[in-house]
């Protein structure tokens, strides 16, 4: 065999192995998430675009408009973890469906908040006023204790509905709905508890527009990246979760919400 045949096999070789070599180093980690428009899939796009390439990551973002659904499809196996509740409605939720789901790690928080196009301030209810709050136990329960915070009931320690109120002097009447309808209810009720990130998404500015907010210090209801028992310490699940704690998106979240949405890291 000719020394020029020889170097042209091995010039072949060569082209073939870096090709290979670059192909691999191509290769990206891919996660499916699970979140809520606002502000969790804003969050999480913004990492898809800016930070997880540099970590060969590819992120895809799949929304969900509701609190369930999201727990639902990660229990089932159609996404890989979602972004949308704190750690009381996960328990909740784990206990009543059996469903075996993990946080990862904490990101942000989003205060609730106590709404109204009727009244300036929460003094100014009138007696037998109509309030709406979510329907689930533990933002319900949030919900009676922010009110009680602020002096318009009293409850008990762990209360998670109205039948827990130990005292209503102005004898509100309370009305439960799933927490993505409360927005609109601000129409055809006194006041609305709305959570965080349905208020942003109704265009409400919860540091400026709310009666009264939750304090981002010593909060619980921090919300989480989630995943699927025994997937946690998935390496591209751990990947999100550094990029998700990361200096870049505290900066992200303090930019866009301006105090309407807290880091929780």
């Amino acid at each position: 065999m000719s020394r020029r045949i020889i170097t042209g096999i091995l010039a072949a070789t060569l082209a073939t192995v870096g090709l290979a070599a670059c192909s691999s180093g191509d290769t990206k980690d891919e996660l499916v998430v699970g979140a809520s428009p606002v502000p969790h899939a804003e969050i999480l796009n913004y990492v898809a675009k800016e930070l997880a390439p540099k970590e060969g990551l590819k992120l895809t973002v799949k929304e969900f408009t509701d609190y369930v659904q999201p727990n639902v499809a990660l229990d089932a196996g159609d996404i890989d973890a979602n972004f949308f509740q704190h750690k009381p409605y996960l328990d909740d939720f784990s206990a009543k469906k059996g469903v075996k789901l993990t946080p990862v790690t904490a990101v942000h928080i989003e205060p609730l908040g106590a709404y109204s196009k009727k009244v300036k301030a929460l003094k100014d209810l009138p007696d037998g006023a109509e309030v709406a709050i979510p329907s689930d136990n533990t933002n319900g329960g949030r919900a009676l204790k922010l009110l009680a915070a602020n002096g318009l009931i009293e409850v008990k320690p762990d209360a998670s509905t109205e039948k827990d109120i130990t005292s209503n002097p102005k004898k509100l009447r309370f009305k439960a709905l799933e927490a993505a309808q409360l927005p609109r209810a601000l129409d055809d009720v006194s006041l609305a508890v709305i959570n965080g990130n349905y208020a942003i998404e109704a265009k409400l500015k919860p540091s400026k527009d709310a009666l009264a907010l939750e304090s981002g210090k010593d909060n619980p209801y921090a919300n989480l990246l989630v995943a699927k028992a025994g997937k946690e310490n998935d390496p591209k699940i751990q990947k999100l979760a550094k990029l998700l704690n990361s200096p870049e998106v505290r900066k992200f979240i303090e930019d866009k919400y301006q105090g309407s949405v807290i880091a929780a890291f």
